[in-house]
């Protein structure tokens, strides 16, 4: 199955390779999110058939059961045609070496996750979250190595601060090791911190950027408004990050308030209004939406074809100012203790 239609398409970074204006993100196929395997399947190839050729997923997304679902679909697919992304770093065990950046578990969960995913190559392979105590030049050589035996084509980080970012290029040059070439922040009309620092760094090195996050944890979905019933999911099971007696979330719900009226007049949701912004900066390659139903995905694959004027972004910059993060940023995923119960012994 290979239908691209009415979707186009950006460099990632300066790899060559072409992906979507949209990456599918598959953080909610398994029981983190969508515990049925045939639904998210049908979801996985509705969006390629929409012209998304992009998939990013992760190891730890419901304990590998995402990588599952992502390799029954990807069997129904012309493999060559996406371009297959995951991730490494997450605890997959309670042992205390099945996670983290070194060089053994890096290898080793490289191979797990080519067996989950019913494939022999990664198009990209990022490593989920910074590891402070791991000589970043054992992590570069260990994905070196995986690139010379034709395990990975890329490598890549996620959430990498901009001077980690700025380290592991000077190692990766001195060294002699692949450097990374993509890096995924989170980024959104409420989470702009990036454009000050981050952002410039990427574009120096050539690096593609994979926004996670684009509706700010839900905050952007259309959920939350003035005189609505929040029915985010989300705040359900996270409900200290969307309580809204905290000034911070005081900030955000106000910010949300006046994009909505920006986006009526606009003539769009607010979470068209959110996907179309991450799309306008001309330094991130794709935002990652992470669709949990058909009728989700389908409404975020709209997106790809709004442009917004410079009038529009004028204003969403007034209520959100460039560089900034509007209350704090949403801290996104974290990794579960080693000693969660839902981590068991291989």
């Amino acid at each position: 199955m290979w239908l691209a239609v009415g979707m186009d398409y950006r460099p990632l970074g300066t790899t060559g390779v072409q992906v979507s204006r949209l990456c599918l993100g598959a953080m909610m196929f398994g029981t983190w999110g969508n515990p049925d395997h045939d639904d998210s399947v049908r979801i996985i190839h509705r969006a390629v058939e929409a012209g998304i050729n992009f998939i990013d997923t992760a190891d730890m997304y419901s304990f590998g059961e995402s990588e599952v679902i992502v390799g029954k679909a990807l069997a129904g697919l012309d493999r060559e045609h996406v371009v297959l992304a995951t991730k490494v770093h997450g605890p997959m065990s309670g042992d205390p070496n099945a996670q983290g950046n070194s060089r053994r578990w890096v290898i080793a969960e490289c191979e797990h996750s080519l067996r989950r995913l019913g494939t022999d190559y990664l198009d990209l392979y990022q490593i989920h979250r910074p590891s402070p105590d791991t000589d970043i030049d054992d992590t570069l050589g260990a994905l070196s190595d995986l690139v010379h035996a034709g395990k990975i084509r890329y490598a890549g980080c996620s959430t990498f601060p901009a001077h980690q970012v700025v380290d592991s290029h000077w190692v990766a040059e001195r060294r002699g090791r692949e450097r990374f070439r993509t890096e995924q922040p989170q980024y959104s009309m409420l989470a702009r911190g990036i454009e000050a620092d981050l952002l410039p760094v990427c574009r120096q090195y050539g690096m593609g950027v994979l926004s996670w996050s684009p509706l700010a944890g839900g905050w952007l979905s259309g959920a939350f408004g003035d005189g609505k019933k929040n029915t985010s999911r989300r705040s359900a099971m996270l409900p200290e990050r969307y309580d809204l007696s905290l000034p911070t979330n005081q900030q955000k719900l106000a910010a949300v308030i006046e994009l909505q009226r920006v986006a009526d007049d606009a003539g769009h949701s607010l979470l068209e209004l959110a996907l179309a912004f991450v799309q306008a900066h001309p330094d991130v390659t794709c935002p990652i939406i992470g669709p949990r139903t058909m009728d989700q995905l389908e409404s975020q694959l709209v997106t790809a074809d709004i442009a917004l004027g410079d009038d529009v972004l004028d204003r969403i910059d007034e209520i959100a100012p460039p560089g900034q993060n509007v209350g704090g940023a949403d801290p996104g995923w974290a990794p579960p203790s080693v000693t969660d119960p839902r981590l068991r012994r291989r």
